[in-house]
């Protein structure tokens, strides 16, 4: 760990020649004393974070009490579902057949509306009535998830009696008659009636969001009272003049610390240092990223939305690794130019670049292979490709391409501020020549390489999908390539298409074909490395277009409705039907537009916002991206462990999860923000 404290002259000027890009970005702004008026300020934030403490407090018990409301009907739905010896679980219904057709005994047949060309999967059966007015029953457990397509078969003649479409509600009662019409046509109907109504599986989200809304409220408020004269003034009367002396001495002239919601209230004067400060907004949305990405591999409450979809599509879970990748390195374009600037050599920069990939890779080869839950790890079973594996090798190959082909900013551009309009990509051809170069091998590979027993070009989950015509292929040419290179038992044995596809062989989201659309990405994005983070494109285009916040913000633009409109082309607006579907798990080129071109619309925002106007700090998201590796290494390494989980009374609750994922992630971002007022930071 370092931390940014005063060092020997000789030392900082032997790391201004040749120490990262990242270090240089974050050396400290030395600020001026401000005037002893400027302690009582301190002071009203120090009441302002009581008061705002005060919120937080009534706000978690109102929602513990809204949320205690729904476990009575909870408990008492599932203990009527018990009385049918169907033990219900989380996302679950349960439905009642009844058959009152006379002799006739049904199959049952489920599928789900998410699932794609699958084949229907055996609920259960039902024995024919053996007298009328007698119908015969069977109870079956359905899932709530997403809506479900029943289908009852004659089990006898093997043919459709009825078909229909429901989305069940979790915990719910349901009865599914079959009978005969007697209209003078020999019909059968399939009413569905709600015995029991279903629990709003969904309040615990709506009540965790309302409340983190009213606490920014609260806090937007407080920071508006505190700017405001007369509310300061009556503030300073109220306070004890010998407390007000004492704040004065014990804190005048030394810096102030920000709160966790933000800086002090009053305006403080800096004195910049030679190297230009970090942007706040790409610390935030770097921070944003790894909160959700933190809430998500601890549960996410165990909602699906907070799940990896299972093959094609989005959801939020699907976002966080792509702008983790867009975000987490420092920008290589900026951060080489700068080294190199200072006299530092390419053969010791290309050193220090291998080193970090290095450390980088094998950091993320014992986060993945943890032994606490089966005992010693065989070598036989390591599994090798990862979350940081991936960044490593990203950020190399990238951190590469600029050292060979980086060109210096033009002079025009630095001392006149103005560029050409498209000199951000004119003065990086060559990069972008490699870049199209791998991607035209993503594509060769992906839609002609011949794969056994599948057809060519296969872009599909296998398992039950496509009519199961094709089970083994899970993923085409990017799960043959992992299991030929790789071996079955070195890549993930759990992938997110056993939910839906009940696929049977291995799958990596992280393999080695999908590695070189995360370069892509990079590219257009940001760059990795274990220290800091800054755009790469969007990097060159604040590099070029420094102090022209009008140009940066047309490019952001630009590059946001350009990288949607290939979006648009490469998936026809279709999450199954477009010519490359957005796939996380393939990180297939349209899933890279996509991402690419939300996260330069969220950068559209936030620029301004943080940056330009200063109307948000970009707290508390800030801190956990001013420390990114100890965060995402830390949560992953303490996730079993309390205070970050603890047995639940009820296992089977959403409410109890989503209480327990909140606080975890909560854990981290206090955690984040002590470190920061320790200026403690985690670097490679």
């Amino acid at each position: 760990m370092t931390s940014a404290r005063p060092r020997a002259p000789k030392k900082r000027r032997a790391r201004e020649r040749c120490g990262d890009g990242g270090a240089a970005a974050e050396a400290a702004p030395v600020r001026e004393r401000r005037p002893a008026a400027a302690a009582g300020g301190m002071s009203w934030a120090r009441a302002a974070g009581r008061v705002l403490a005060a919120l937080l407090l009534a706000a978690s018990a109102l929602s513990a009490a809204l949320l205690a409301s729904g476990d009575a009907l909870e408990r008492g739905t599932r203990g009527l579902d018990k009385k049918r010896h169907v033990e219900l679980k989380m996302d679950q219904a349960l439905l009642l057949i009844h058959n009152e057709l006379l002799g006739t005994n049904l199959t049952v047949y489920w599928n789900s509306e998410r699932c794609y060309h699958c084949l229907p999967q055996l609920l259960g059966n039902v024995s024919g009535s053996g007298e009328p007015g007698k119908p015969s029953m069977a109870p079956v457990a359905v899932s709530t998830q997403h809506t479900s397509i029943l289908q009852l078969n004659d089990t006898l003649e093997e043919k459709e009696v009825c078909r229909l479409k429901y989305k069940f509600g979790e915990f719910g009662n349901y009865s599914l008659l079959v009978k005969h019409i007697h209209n003078g046509v020999n019909e059968t109907a399939c009413d569905l009636v709600v015995n029991k109504n279903p629990v709003d599986s969904n309040l615990p989200v709506c009540i965790a969001f309302l409340v983190g809304l009213a606490v920014i409220i609260a806090v937007c408020f407080l920071r508006f009272l505190l700017s405001l004269d007369d509310f300061n003034n009556w503030i300073s009367k109220a306070i004890n003049s010998r407390e007000t002396d004492r704040l004065i001495n014990s804190e005048l002239g030394s810096p102030s610390r920000a709160g966790l919601f933000g800086d002090d209230a009053q305006p403080e004067v800096w004195r910049l240092s030679a190297v230009p400060p970090r942007l706040r907004c790409v610390d935030t949305f770097r921070g944003l990223a790894l909160i959700l990405m933190v809430f998500v591999n601890y549960g996410g409450g165990k909602y699906w939305y907070f799940k990896h979809a299972s093959w094609n599509g989005l959801t939020v879970a699907d976002l966080v690794f792509p702008w983790f990748v867009f975000i987490m390195g420092s920008s290589i374009f900026l951060s080489m130019t700068s080294i190199l600037q200072r006299g530092c050599s390419k053969f010791r920069l290309l050193g220090k670049v291998s080193w970090r990939s290095f450390l980088l890779i094998c950091i993320g080869i014992v986060i993945v292979n943890p032994n606490y839950c089966l005992g010693p790890l065989s070598w036989d079973k390591v599994r090798i490709p990862g979350v940081l594996q991936r960044l490593g090798v990203t950020y190399f190959v990238v951190a590469v391409l600029e050292l060979l082909f980086a060109k210096p900013v033009p002079e025009n551009c630095v001392s006149e501020r103005r560029c050409s309009c498209l000199q951000d990509i004119t003065s990086s051809w060559p990069q972008w020549l490699v870049i199209l170069m791998l991607e035209g091998v993503w594509l060769a590979l992906t839609f002609f390489l011949p794969v056994p027993g599948c057809p060519t070009g296969y872009l599909g989950p296998g398992g039950i999908g496509d009519l199961g015509k094709y089970p083994n292929c899970t993923g085409g040419a990017a799960g043959y390539i992992d299991r030929l290179l790789l071996g079955d038992d070195h890549i993930y044995q759990h992938p997110s298409s056993t939910v839906l596809y009940h696929t049977a062989v291995a799958y990596d989201p992280e393999g080695i074909l999908g590695t070189i659309n995360s370069i892509v990405m990079a590219f257009l994005g940001v760059q990795f490395s274990a220290s800091d983070c800054f755009l790469f494109q969007a990097g060159k285009i604040l590099l070029y277009y420094k102090d022209q916040t009008k140009d940066i913000l047309i490019r952001f633009t630009a590059w946001w409705c350009f990288l949607g409109l290939i979006s648009v082309v490469l998936t026809k607006v279709s999450e199954n039907e477009g010519f490359i579907p957005v796939n996380k798990n393939l990180w297939s080129i349209s899933y890279v537009t996509t991402l690419s071109s939300f996260a330069f619309f969220i950068l559209l925002i936030l620029y301004p916002i943080v940056d330009v106007k200063g109307l948000w700090t970009g707290a508390p998201f800030y801190y956990p991206g001013m420390n990114s590796i100890l965060v995402y290494v830390g949560h992953e390494v303490f996730k079993n462990y309390f205070p970050f989980q603890w047995r639940l009374q009820d296992n089977q609750s959403h409410k109890e999860h989503l209480i327990q994922n909140i606080v975890a992630t909560a854990l981290w971002v206090l955690i984040a923000y002590i470190l920061y007022r320790k200026k403690v930071f985690w670097k490679i």
